[in-house]
């Protein structure tokens, strides 16, 4: 069960990897990119934060996911910059892709299939 001290580092960490990353696609002129954090989760020890990326389109997100593993220092740094009237030690960084979206739409294509798999 999560503290109250860690949701609130959750939505903070969130709302300023969001912008941070953000910021980054658009200064890099990425055109037709899609990139949202859906959840931060920081451990107990608040020593490392669990980042959950959405990304779309769906096939650029492993490479987008490796460029912004290859750049956690950097991102962490700045995260450090925003925040450090806010949070003594910036927790380590993991990213991780959230693939619900792709999950959900695989649901909905096969309930959208005419034949029943049932029956097949």
């Amino acid at each position: 069960m999560e503290t109250q001290r860690q949701k609130k580092i959750n939505a903070l960490l969130q709302q300023e990897i969001t912008t941070l990353l953000q910021g980054a696609v658009r200064h890099h002129g990425v055109k037709n990119l899609v990139l949202s954090i859906s959840k931060v989760a920081v451990t107990v020890d608040l020593s490392v934060a669990k980042v959950y990326l959405s990304v779309f389109p769906h096939d650029k997100a492993k490479e987008t996911l490796a460029g912004i593993k290859k750049n956690t220092a950097v991102l962490r740094h700045d995260l450090a910059q925003k925040l450090r009237h806010d949070l003594r030690k910036i927790p380590n960084l993991l990213f991780f892709l959230d693939d619900s979206l792709e999950y959900i739409s695989a649901i909905e294509a096969s309930l959208e299939r005419k034949n029943d798999p049932l029956k097949e």
